[in-house]
């Protein structure tokens, strides 16, 4: 099964993306600059930055090339040269490199490097769910090589987004509900939720983007045994039996089940994930485990990948770039009905 692309990428990402290197694995945008968000005009979405991610098979070179055609992109960074840029790509945070508030034709655009290794590695073991939960939403592909294993992955976290989710719904519920659990997974511990982001993010992500989710899930949820899928309807019915969440937690991604672990096996006791797993599918609590081990995972990637974030931004842009986020936060604050109204 390929993974299936969202098309009418437009000339604008197009455009953008080619004045880059193009030795690339992958590459994608995504973000409110990219996806029309509830609340959000057509005139405000021109006007916000637009997110990327490009993978790469080798960041050594590809940053070498990238420094002599937009060296205007890095922080002081740069000055260290791309051998060193690679080595805080890959060693610390998510694996990520971003370059922020970068104009390009006409547009303020945002751009992640990561390398087609660790992609690979979050995607199938969701090491830190960074670009993994990212893709987990839809998100408009402008470039994928015919590497197989890339593939095979890409489909593979969209399958570990769904058994998740499953294990934290009830019995029965809507599409919706479904596409609110797996909108939800990558932002569950994400300190950023906190502090600079719009708090009703994920319901805003989804209510306008149903029928993109659609297109991204209706394959594997036709193909899951484990589910009653009825489109017509847009309800799904999922086995909640012991021995139904056992299957479902041994398909999850390696990290995940790892965390779970450490939440429930006490100290000392080092019993085989086999059999903590069987014990966490007959707890009726089952779906809070489940939501505690994601949390975990995002809660480190997304502290380390934004303290990262500052080294490789720039102090001006760290300060620029996280008051317009404090603002949006802000604006959806205001936007939230009160309790008054809503009785």
């Amino acid at each position: 099964m390929t993974l299936p692309a969202l098309h009418s990428t437009g000339v604008v990402y197009r455009r953008i993306l080619s004045q880059f290197p193009q030795d690339i694995s992958l590459a994608f945008a995504y973000g409110s600059g990219v996806f029309k968000q509830h609340g959000t005009s057509q005139g405000q979405m021109e006007k916000n930055m637009l997110d990327f991610v490009i993978a790469v098979d080798d960041p050594v070179t590809w940053h070498t090339m990238n420094l002599l055609q937009n060296r205007k992109h890095y922080s002081i960074l740069k000055l260290l040269g791309p051998t060193m840029i690679s080595s805080i790509q890959n060693e610390h945070g998510a694996s990520v490199y971003y370059n922020t508030l970068v104009p390009v034709d006409g547009r303020i655009i945002k751009y992640g490097v990561i390398s087609t290794e660790a992609l690979i590695d979050d995607l199938m073991h969701w090491k830190t769910m960074y670009v993994a939960g990212r893709l987990h939403k839809p998100v408009k592909m402008l470039a994928q090589s015919e590497n197989g294993k890339l593939r095979g992955a890409l489909v593979a976290n969209l399958k570990s987004a769904v058994t998740a989710s499953f294990l934290m719904l009830p019995e029965s519920f809507t599409e919706e509900d479904l596409f609110l659990q797996i909108a939800g997974l990558s932002y569950a511990g994400d300190f950023r939720m906190v502090i600079g982001e719009d708090k009703s993010k994920v319901a805003n992500i989804v209510k306008d983007n149903i029928q993109h989710f659609r297109i991204l899930y209706s394959n594997i949820l036709r193909d899951c045994p484990q589910v009653v899928y009825k489109p017509q309807q847009g309800k799904l019915e999922v086995d909640k039996s012991p021995e139904g969440q056992f299957i479902q937690l041994m398909a999850l991604p390696r990290t995940l089940q790892q965390r779970i672990t450490k939440l429930v096996d006490p100290p000392g006791k080092n019993r085989d994930v086999e059999e903590i797993l069987l014990q966490v599918a007959q707890d009726p609590d089952c779906g809070a485990v489940i939501q505690q081990g994601i949390s975990s995972i995002v809660k480190t990637s997304s502290i380390t990948q934004s303290i990262k974030g500052i080294a490789t931004a720039g102090m001006w842009k760290t300060v620029s770039y996280s008051s317009k986020k404090l603002m949006k936060m802000w604006k959806g604050w205001r936007r939230k009905p009160s309790v008054s109204q809503m009785s």
